[in-house]
């Protein structure tokens, strides 16, 4: 006991204890090895100064109403991810809106995740629209935008005092970006130096950050071979692979031993880590809902060599139907359902 409260000691910078008197030769104890990262368990909140704006109030399980990020973070959360939308119609997303949000988030202590649409507006595997401002330009000059609206937003988000320990450069970029010059099945290269360049401007910045590409479908390890492959054959960089899974309750057991199985590949295949950046199921289905997070979190966890940094919710807090969306996981009154219990596990 002794020598363990010494070991503890000496983490903590406090003094060496001696062993003498104990049998032991004196002298300090080696240093103990660093602890690993924790595990990174959390939401994307994109909509939450949209809702607030809107008249939405959240509520604790006893029906006391509480902040959205202070609330998940009492349901065992550590992160918060927000999406940036270039110059959106309605101003939600763009540089000022990311930056008040991210503040809140870290001024509670949360872990920041920044998802870099390049897109006025939604980008997922159906859409990847130019941003306006960037359309009837060549490659050369989208990368030079690209670069510079990242710069911008990271610069904000430093002056700040916000530091993100993730960065996505692309959302579900199942085939490519900024369509058509970086779609992948038409021009894998156009594609990769995107990437490259969304990524040398974040390190630029941030130089810890670590750098996400983000696929849909993280059951599909087809897809995630077809698109990581590219990407390295024509030397794009990235630090961690990013995936998505939304199963219903009926196929999340199948869904989830598949995204382990790809998990474990990507991770092996390119020496990268891996991380569930989004999630979801139907609002109504919470006892289900938990059970597949509980178990996408051990699996995540169980990805070989400690690869598996984290599991993120996609918009728990939209309730109601708002904007048409049934896969958060609070229920109409605005109370977080048994479906984020999985998170304080």
């Amino acid at each position: 006991m002794k020598r363990i409260l010494c070991l503890l000691f000496v983490a903590c910078g406090f003094a060496a204890c001696s062993d003498k008197g104990n049998g032991g030769g004196g002298g300090t104890p080696p240093t103990p090895p660093p602890t690993p990262a924790q595990f990174a368990k959390g939401a994307d909140v994109g909509w939450l100064t949209e809702m607030e704006a809107a008249g939405k109030k959240f509520y604790n399980s006893s029906g006391t109403e509480q902040e959205c990020i202070a609330l998940l973070k009492s349901l065992g959360m550590n992160t918060i991810r927000l999406r940036v939308w270039v110059n959106p119609a309605a101003g939600w997303n763009n540089s000022a809106d990311v930056v008040v949000k991210a503040v809140r988030a870290k001024n509670l202590g949360m872990r920041i995740m920044i998802d870099f649409h390049y897109s006025d507006t939604w980008a997922d595997p159906g859409q990847q629209a130019k941003p306006a401002a960037w359309v009837g330009v060549d490659i050369a000059s989208l990368k030079t935008l690209l670069a510079a609206h990242t710069t911008n937003v990271l610069n904000a988000l430093k002056s700040s005092g916000v530091t993100p320990e993730w960065v996505q450069v692309g959302n579900e970029t199942n085939d490519g970006m900024l369509w058509p010059d970086g779609k992948a099945s038409t021009n894998m290269n156009s594609f990769a130096q995107l990437v490259n360049a969304g990524y040398d401007a974040v390190k630029a910045i941030f130089p810890s950050a670590k750098v996400i590409v983000h696929v849909s479908n993280g059951w599909d390890n087809s897809l995630f071979r077809w698109l990581f492959d590219g990407l390295k054959n024509n030397g794009g960089k990235w630090d961690v692979t990013g995936m998505s899974l939304y199963p219903t309750a009926a196929s999340w057991p199948t869904l989830n031993s598949q995204c382990l199985t790809n998990m474990n590949d990507m991770a092996a295949r390119y020496g990268k880590e891996v991380m569930v950046v989004e999630a979801g199921m139907s609002w109504d289905q919470p006892a289900a809902c938990n059970s597949f997070l509980a178990d996408l979190i051990l699996k995540t966890k169980a990805v070989t060599g400690d690869k598996g940094l984290g599991v993120l919710y996609w918009e728990p807090q939209a309730y109601n139907g708002w904007q048409g969306y049934t896969l958060g996981a609070f229920d109409n009154s605005g109370k977080p359902t048994a479906a984020l219990n999985a998170f304080n596990n």
